[in-house]
């Protein structure tokens, strides 16, 4: 390289200003050798100015070097035609892209089809010598003579795949205002040697670049949505739950809904709202016991309660859906611990993906994360829930919070919580709650004087509280913007 910069320099001050192709030529190197030059001696100040240019150059594909080394398709499949003549399939065998050549030999007069002979059509020589003219031209091309060549055979060779255009970038090379014969290379690091001994002071110094990149970093980072989400992990487990496994996306009707205490007339059961799977279209294992217990509570009632009294249908229950929320691994891990000897207190947390039939909006998605969590104990009320909350989002930097009654089929009493968003300027929906109701945990077999608080918060929702993002397609989705996640999670 130290060459290459020394023939820039000495040509320059012999010649004056040349284009870096050009030159490269001249001095018979490499194009890329002279560029790395050039921008060597770029980054010692103004020894040079080099303006970028582009422009536009033929070159040879691959395959118009093989016809160079060997000559055109069309000749090729001349060459290949005997005396005695061959059949136009055996011709096509003998050489690669001869199906090209024998269509160009026979347009030019080449070759010539003859039905008379014995045994069926043969190929034979119409003439006795050939040209090879695209061969010759390609040649000329290589040797630097493409003035030689007219515009209509560059466009033909363009479309046979034997030239192609192709822009180049070079530069066009003049002396700088510090333009020197001999240049001292800078200097990059300050060392201690050189402040000891004060060389620092005959030295030349590179600019510092503040532009620069820096090295990039050699790791991931974590997406806002599961920062929140490892960050809600690690408070349940401050506070003492337990993690759920959330592994079944597809839940029986039973599971999701029956349990739950949802009749099978409720409008979330609705094609509208939920997803139903085509294949399987039914579960086939149930707790037949349990099942018929909570047949007979929504049927008829039972546990001081009087049900929905209708008529309940196997059918219905059997139906895979995608779980419209992880309530359904709640259901299933009471249910577990309903069948143990002796109830032990518990509390439960699980966070993963729920699906429903949703309008894609500002704050709502078909398919989105839901926290989970149940505590089951003696003597709980509403307002342990409420002390709960507040705890749980005091410590995820959440703190302004309403409450609001509302209903659902498996609690009573039951409460939405929202958060104010300073975005949206809006108070905003975080999760719905309550105490489940008897008529779901009876059936269980959990003891009559258990209660049960149990919640189902958004992930994408606080953490959009928590990042001011206004659209939640802002935060998953196409639209992500992957430069403020960067700056967001340094910023944290």
């Amino acid at each position: 390289m130290a060459d290459t910069t020394t023939h820039v320099l000495e040509h320059l001050a012999e010649c004056g200003p040349i284009d870096s192709l050009t030159l490269a030529v001249k001095l018979g190197t490499d194009h890329q050798r002279i560029v790395g030059a050039v921008k060597s001696l770029q980054s010692l100040g103004n020894v040079i100015t080099a303006e970028q240019r582009s422009s536009k150059q033929w070159e040879l594909t691959k395959e118009g070097e093989e016809v160079v080394e060997k000559g055109s398709h069309e000749a090729l499949v001349y060459y290949n035609v005997p005396e005695e003549g061959i059949s136009q399939k055996e011709l096509m065998q003998t050489i690669p892209n001869a199906k090209v050549g024998f269509s160009k030999a026979m347009s030019a007069g080449w070759l010539m089809v003859d039905k008379t002979a014995e045994g069926g059509p043969k190929i034979r020589r119409k003439v006795d010598k050939i040209h090879d003219d695209v061969q010759e031209c390609l040649l000329k091309f290589k040797n630097m003579n493409i003035d030689d060549i007219i515009e209509s055979q560059k466009q033909d060779f363009k479309k046979r795949k034997l030239l192609q255009e192709v822009t180049v970038k070079s530069y066009w090379l003049e002396k700088g205002p510090q333009f020197s014969l001999t240049v001292e290379k800078q200097e990059t690091d300050l060392t201690p040697e050189m402040i000891a001994t004060g060389s620092w002071k005959e030295k030349k110094f590179k600019p510092y670049n503040f532009d620069a990149l820096g090295v990039p970093l050699e790791c991931g980072h974590l997406h806002p949505l599961m920062k929140v989400k490892t960050e809600v992990r690690q408070i349940f487990l401050e506070m003492g739950f337990t993690e759920m496994a959330t592994n079944n996306y597809v839940e029986s009707s039973f599971w999701n809904f029956d349990t739950l205490f949802v009749p099978q007339k409720h409008p979330a059961r609705d094609m509208q709202d939920t997803f139903y799977l085509s294949d399987p279209v039914h579960a086939n294992e149930f707790p037949l016991e349990y099942l018929e217990r909570v047949e007979t509570v929504h049927s008829v009632g039972g546990y001081g309660s009087q049900g929905y009294n209708y008529e309940w249908k196997f059918e219905e229950t059997k139906k895979n859906v995608m779980r419209t929320h992880t309530t359904a691994v709640s259901a299933r891990m009471l249910y577990r611990l309903a069948q143990q000897k002796k109830f032990i207190p518990v509390k439960y947390f699980s966070i993963d993906k729920v699906f429903r039939n949703e309008n894609l909006d500002a704050t709502h998605l078909a398919e989105f994360h839901q926290v989970e969590g149940v505590v089951a104990d003696y003597g709980l009320t509403l307002g342990n829930l409420m002390g709960l909350f507040k705890e749980f989002f005091n410590k995820l930097g959440i703190r302004n919070l309403r409450f609001k009654p509302t209903y659902n089929p498996y609690t009573e009493p039951s409460m939405e919580i929202f958060s104010y968003h300073e975005g949206l300027k809006k108070w905003v929906e975080v999760g719905n709650s309550g105490m489940f109701r008897p008529e779901m945990l009876l059936p269980m077999g959990l003891p009559k004087d258990v209660a049960v608080l149990a919640w189902g918060l958004s992930l994408e929702r606080p953490t959009m509280i928590k990042y001011g993002i206004d659209n939640i397609r802002e935060l998953v989705g196409h639209k992500v913007n992957l430069k403020w996640f960067i700056v967001t999670l340094y910023a944290d």
